[in-house]
Formats: structure tokens, C-alpha cells, sequence
């Protein structure tokens, strides 16, 4: 059974080549599913990806880190199986599951065998209608989620990021860690597991993609019997999250030879039409994959840090551009002068076209490069979903890329940097760093 779990892990990690086009096919079930389909019948397996939007956003008050919780114990048992049998059930059809919680959506991963899908399915079935919640589980989970907690209390760069969310959000959902605290998460009781489960697993906010060996018509069918038995409708949406930091520095006292820093200020919608220059900024600015401004500034330039980058978060409630580094405690305070002063520069000077042609060729060359699986497809068409993205944007993206020039480009840049609303987030002893 070992090497037929392993041999199916290789057929997700290889299972399609690299493609420059995917034809996409939308399919409709009579309940009212949408879902979005690639055919890919050279391998006897398929990878399904499931998206419920809402995510540990809808967790109660007073519940912190139970819809976490609850997405831990879906495969600790379903029906008539306990935690050991649901295991074996899984390994026995050569399937592989995966449950996992973020801040606006809860997520399922399914690969299976074609010759074994009806059955996968029925146990992913119960595991999504039936889970049984059983105490040792609950007990088990809880000191697996409590122990990484503990591990976190000590850890610079959570610290950091529950600090940034804290004064960003306050008492807002985002405002705090998704798993909780040791106080919350100590407290939760079976109760508050299964309104979870109703709260953020139902019918209304479903986002579904497949990729493999299926056909239009069997997957209607699957869908069909997957999602048999949920809820219409589960709990309501947050309200939007009100960003409220302003331009500062905070300093988390926290004995460490090397301070980490956290650093961002409010951002810009998927939708806004500006987004795609934004996008294409914020590689010249600070992007992971190529020789960013603050890469050249900050760490080749002045040996200050091993790496540092920034990047686009557009949630679903908020929108942030955020970045990172460390760096020795004697050399934060210029770190965080260089940075500042960068964001400052683009702001107010933009960038050139040799940046600009630099950062349209490394965004579609490498674009292609991201559909390496059926799995890896299929999670990136559910996210396409779920961020409102037509059909045939994988065929256009790298066109809308090309499209932004260097007058756009500056406008937006102007538009979006703002020196003086920059915050950064300290821990450590930092030297010449004052909190204000």
C-alpha cells in the first residue's frame, strides 16, 4: 500500500506537463454547482479542489480558532468510522485528502484513482456530512493546534504578524491569529465544532475546480453526491475590515540577536483596474523573483539582510501591501531608513521602461511555469474563481501584463505608495529604531 500512496503522490506531482494554453470547460449541475473543468485523460487519476469562502472569518464570538479546529478533524472520522478506520478506508482506495483553514476560505484537496473515484468520493461525502467529532479526537487535534501555538508565543516572525494584525484590525476577525489562542482554543467543546462546521461548509459559497481523467458529465454526477446533505446556506460575512494603522514604527521588545521587521500600509482591490500596474510595480519594487529595488538597496548594496520583499495582498475584506525582512539588531534602524526611503522614490519618481520591459519578461516567461500538475492547475482555477476571473484568464493574463505601460505604471505608483502611511512592526532589541 506504501508504494501505491507513493506512486499516486508521483502522479499528482507530474501528472500533465508544463502548458502555455488550458482549455477550460464550465460545468453546471442541476443543483446549481458551477465548476471548472480541464480534461486530462492521459493518466487514470483526477485533482479536485474545493473552496468555501468564509473561512476562520466566520468564527464566533468567544470561539477563536474553531473553524481551524474543525477543518483539523475532518479526517480524525466520518459515519461509521473512527480516526484508524477512516485512515485505512483513505489508503485502501490510494486516495489522498486534504483539509485546511485561511482567513476567507476553507479549503479541500482530493486526488484519487479513476478506478476508485465513486468510493473516494463517498468518503470524502462523510468526512464533509457526517464527521464524527469524537472526544480523543477532539483532545488529540487540540494538543497538536495548542503545541504549535506554544511554539508561536516564541517565534519573532509570529509575533510580529500577530502584533501587525492586531493594530491593523483590532477586534475584527483579521485582527487575530486563525488558529486561535491557548485560551480559546482550550475551550472550544464539541458544540462550538459542529456550529463551525454549519457556519463555513455549506451549499452558498462553494468554488469548485477538477482537473484529470474525468468527463463534463461525471463530474456533474460527483459533485452531486459530494455535496449531498450540506446546508444551503451557512453563516453570514463579516463586514469589511477597517485598516487602522497609520505611518509609524512599533517595537516588540523580545531578546533575539536579529530583529524581523513587518512593514506595509493599506493596498488595492483584485478589481480595481489599476491592480495589474500595481502588480507589475511591486515586482520592480520588491517582487520574490527577480532583482527588486529593495533586494539591490537593502541587501546587495548594503549587506543588511539576507532577503526582503513585498507583495500584494488583496483579501477579501481588506487590501495591504506588505513585506518583510530581518536583519542584526545593530543595522534595523538603517534597514528600515532604506526601505523607507525606496517607497519614497517610487512614489514620487516612478520607474523606467528598462525596469518596466525587465518585469513583463519574468512575469509571463514564468507564468507557463506554474501549471506543473493536475493538482497545482486545479488549485489555481478555484483561487481564479473565487477572485471573480473570467475563463479565459489564464490565456489572457500574460496579454494584460504586456498591456500596462510605463505612463500607467508611474500613475499608479504615485497613486498607491505613500511614504508617510508606511508602518513597520519590530521584534527584537533594535538599534536606532524608535517606536512612535
Amino acid at each position: 500500500m506504501k508504494h501505491l500512496v507513493l506512486g499516486i503522490a508521483a502522479l499528482i506531482a507530474f501528472g500533465a506537463p508544463v502548458r502555455a494554453e488550458i482549455a477550460i470547460q464550465e460545468v453546471s449541475t442541476p443543483s446549481g454547482i458551477t465548476a471548472w473543468l480541464v480534461e486530462e485523460h492521459s493518466l487514470p487519476f483526477t485533482a479536485l479542489e474545493i473552496r468555501f469562502r468564509g473561512g476562520t472569518s466566520l468564527d464566533r464570538q468567544g470561539a477563536r480558532g474553531a473553524v481551524n479546529m474543525m477543518m483539523g478533524l475532518l479526517e480524525e472520522g466520518a459515519a461509521d468510522l473512527d480516526a484508524r478506520g477512516f485512515a485505512e478506508a483513505r489508503e485502501s482506495l490510494a486516495a489522498s485528502f486534504g483539509f485546511d483553514a485561511h482567513g476567507d476560505a476553507v479549503t479541500v484537496s482530493a486526488q484519487f484513482l479513476t478506478e476508485n473515484r465513486d468510493d473516494a468520493v463517498a468518503l470524502l461525502h462523510a468526512a464533509l456530512t457526517q464527521p464524527r467529532f469524537d472526544a480523543d479526537a477532539i483532545e488529540r487535534v487540540r494538543g497538536q493546534i495548542l503545541s504549535h501555538l506554544s511554539s508561536r508565543a516564541t517565534d519573532p516572525n509570529a509575533i510580529a504578524g500577530n502584533t501587525w494584525s492586531k493594530l491593523a484590525y483590532g477586534d475584527h476577525p483579521y485582527g487575530s491569529y486563525d488558529a486561535g489562542t491557548e485560551d480559546s482554543v482550550g475551550a472550544l467543546t464539541r458544540d462550538d465544532l459542529m456550529a463551525a462546521l454549519a457556519d463555513s461548509i455549506a451549499m452558498d459559497r462553494i468554488y469548485v475546480a477538477a482537473v484529470g481523467d474525468i468527463t463534463a458529465t461525471d463530474l456533474s454526477a460527483l459533485l452531486e453526491a459530494l455535496f449531498d446533505g450540506l446546508p444551503a446556506t451557512g453563516a453570514p460575512f463579516p463586514e469589511r475590515a477597517d485598516f487602522a494603522l497609520a505611518g509609524g514604527t512599533t517595537v516588540v521588545p523580545f531578546d533575539t540577536p536579529q530583529s524581523v521587521a513587518r512593514f506595509g500600509q493599506i493596498g488595492i482591490a483584485r478589481e480595481d483596474p489599476d491592480f495589474f500596474a500595481a502588480y507589475v510595480v511591486n515586482e520592480i519594487l520588491g517582487g520574490l523573483g527577480s532583482n527588486s529595488r529593495l533586494m539591490e538597496e537593502v541587501r546587495e548594496a548594503r549587506g543588511l539582510t539576507y532577503g526582503i520583499g513585498s507583495y500584494l495582498i488583496p483579501a477579501d475584506l481588506s487590501e495591504t501591501i506588505m513585506g518583510h525582512f530581518s536583519s542584526q539588531n545593530g543595522s534595523m534602524g538603517e534597514a528600515i531608513e532604506v526601505v523607507c526611503a525606496e517607497w519614497k522614490k517610487i512614489a514620487e519618481d516612478g520607474i523606467t521602461q528598462d525596469e518596466l520591459t525587465a518585469a513583463q519578461t519574468y512575469l509571463t516567461g514564468s507564468y507557463p511555469l506554474r501549471f506543473d500538475g493536475n493538482a497545482t492547475i486545479a488549485n489555481i482555477m478555484v483561487s481564479m474563481q473565487m477572485e471573480g476571473l473570467p475563463v479565459d484568464y489564464i490565456a489572457t493574463r500574460n496579454d494584460r501584463v504586456m498591456a500596462v505601460t510605463l505612463e500607467e505604471a508611474n500613475r499608479v505608483a504615485a497613486r498607491l505608495y505613500d511614504p508617510d502611511a508606511l508602518h513597520f512592526v519590530v521584534v527584537g532589541q533594535p538599534e536606532g529604531v524608535v517606536a512612535n
